[in-house]
Protein backbone atom coordinates (compact mmCIF):
# COMPACT_ATOMS: atom_id res chain seq x y z
CA UNK A 1 0.00 0.00 0.00
CA UNK A 2 3.57 1.89 0.51
CA UNK A 3 3.19 2.24 -3.13
CA UNK A 4 -0.27 3.98 -3.40
CA UNK A 5 1.28 7.00 -1.78
CA UNK A 6 4.13 7.35 -2.43
CA UNK A 7 5.14 5.95 -6.16
CA UNK A 8 1.36 7.07 -7.52
CA UNK A 9 1.52 10.12 -5.45
CA UNK A 10 -2.10 9.14 -4.50
CA UNK A 11 -3.06 8.96 -0.86
CA UNK A 12 -6.51 9.56 -1.84
CA UNK A 13 -6.53 5.76 -3.27
CA UNK A 14 -5.16 4.72 -0.01
CA UNK A 15 -7.83 6.31 1.90
CA UNK A 16 -10.49 5.26 -0.70
CA UNK A 17 -9.06 1.47 -0.21
CA UNK A 18 -9.07 1.88 3.76
CA UNK A 19 -12.97 3.22 3.70
CA UNK A 20 -14.07 0.37 1.12
CA UNK A 21 -12.06 -2.55 3.86
CA UNK A 22 -13.74 -1.09 6.74
CA UNK A 23 -17.19 -1.34 5.00
CA UNK A 24 -16.76 -4.41 4.03
CA UNK A 25 -14.20 -6.82 5.44
CA UNK A 26 -13.79 -4.70 8.45
CA UNK A 27 -17.16 -5.02 9.40
CA UNK A 28 -17.28 -8.77 8.26
CA UNK A 29 -19.04 -8.80 4.72
CA UNK A 30 -17.59 -9.40 2.07
CA UNK A 31 -18.82 -6.87 -0.06
CA UNK A 32 -20.42 -3.71 0.31
CA UNK A 33 -22.73 -1.41 -1.04
CA UNK A 34 -21.52 2.39 -1.16
CA UNK A 35 -22.10 5.23 -3.81
CA UNK A 36 -19.36 8.00 -4.85
CA UNK A 37 -21.12 10.38 -2.13
CA UNK A 38 -20.95 7.76 0.85
CA UNK A 39 -17.17 7.10 0.05
CA UNK A 40 -16.24 11.10 0.12
CA UNK A 41 -18.24 11.65 2.74
CA UNK A 42 -16.28 8.81 4.50
CA UNK A 43 -13.10 10.02 3.78
CA UNK A 44 -13.73 13.84 3.61
CA UNK A 45 -12.68 13.79 -0.28
CA UNK A 46 -14.37 15.69 -2.73
CA UNK A 47 -16.61 12.76 -5.18
CA UNK A 48 -14.20 13.23 -8.44
CA UNK A 49 -10.90 12.86 -6.20
CA UNK A 50 -12.96 9.57 -4.77
CA UNK A 51 -13.85 8.79 -8.59
CA UNK A 52 -10.34 9.23 -9.67
CA UNK A 53 -8.86 7.03 -7.00
CA UNK A 54 -11.39 4.04 -7.56
CA UNK A 55 -10.18 4.29 -11.09
CA UNK A 56 -6.52 3.78 -9.95
CA UNK A 57 -7.88 0.92 -7.41
CA UNK A 58 -9.46 -1.07 -10.11
CA UNK A 59 -6.32 -0.71 -12.59
CA UNK A 60 -4.27 -2.00 -9.65
CA UNK A 61 -6.55 -4.80 -9.21
CA UNK A 62 -6.52 -3.88 -5.23
CA UNK A 63 -10.71 -3.40 -5.25
CA UNK A 64 -13.06 -4.99 -7.13
CA UNK A 65 -16.38 -3.38 -8.15
CA UNK A 66 -19.40 -4.70 -9.65
CA UNK A 67 -22.91 -2.90 -10.92
CA UNK A 68 -26.15 -4.44 -11.57
CA UNK A 69 -27.17 -2.38 -13.73
CA UNK A 70 -25.50 0.85 -15.27
CA UNK A 71 -27.24 3.30 -12.59
CA UNK A 72 -27.10 0.83 -9.49
CA UNK A 73 -25.05 1.54 -6.50
CA UNK A 74 -21.61 -0.05 -6.91
CA UNK A 75 -21.25 -2.75 -4.93
CA UNK A 76 -17.26 -2.86 -4.00
CA UNK A 77 -14.63 -5.41 -2.60
CA UNK A 78 -11.67 -4.86 -1.10
CA UNK A 79 -8.85 -7.43 -2.96
CA UNK A 80 -5.60 -8.49 -0.87
CA UNK A 81 -3.53 -9.68 -3.12
CA UNK A 82 -0.53 -9.75 -1.06
CA UNK A 83 -2.33 -12.64 0.65
CA UNK A 84 -1.90 -16.25 -0.81
CA UNK A 85 -5.47 -18.48 -0.96
CA UNK A 86 -5.16 -21.85 0.57
CA UNK A 87 -4.91 -24.37 -2.28
CA UNK A 88 -7.26 -26.95 -2.21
Amino acid sequence: MRDLTEHEKRPSAFLVYLHVWRRSLGAGQKVASLSYQEIAEGTGLSKSAVQSAVRLLRRRRLIYVSLKNPTATPIYRAERPWIRRKQG
